[in-house]
């Protein structure tokens, strides 16, 4: 019996909405990347983009655990020498939520153009708004996610 592969045109994508109000980064961050990939459905392939569309809405209430916020450390490049630039990751989420989000996902999704189709799949939002409401997206509940504090 060979071995099944998923066509492009069998492939049925959802539109997930989350609310990231109060849910540990990290635990968001490793469920938004499995379903982007779509590692939760049977027909799963890890060389044919299955995953879902996901919108994460909230994100600048989003929390890191014993004290991160502070600790961690985010660094960018300008491309020149010199040119290195640091912060730590609760000044990334006071001045870009959306961002902080976007490359914690990015980070746990493959390195290929795979993964760069794969986090187009990816909507992230500071507030409780956004444009997608046509799609008519689902709620997606994690409450494995949410801070035990």
């Amino acid at each position: 019996m060979p071995t099944y592969t998923p066509k492009a045109s069998e492939i049925e994508r959802d539109w997930l909405i989350i609310d990231a109000d109060g849910l540990v980064l990290g635990r968001l961050a490793t469920e938004v990347a499995a379903r982007l990939r779509g590692k939760h459905k049977p027909t799963f392939a890890p060389h044919i983009d299955t995953g879902d569309h996901i919108i994460i809405i909230n994100c600048e209430k989003i929390v890191l655990t014993a004290g991160k916020a502070e600790k961690k450390k985010v660094f960018r490049h300008s491309g020149f020498p010199g040119g290195i630039k640091e912060q730590t990751f609760a000044d990334l989420l006071q001045k870009k939520p959306e961002d902080a989000v976007r490359n914690t996902v990015r980070g746990m999704l493959p390195k290929n153009r795979l993964g760069r189709a794969q986090l187009k799949k990816l909507k992230v939002y500071a507030g409780p708004n956004h444009p997608h409401a046509a799609q008519q997206p689902q709620v997606l509940e994690l409450d494995h996610a949410r801070r035990s504090a």
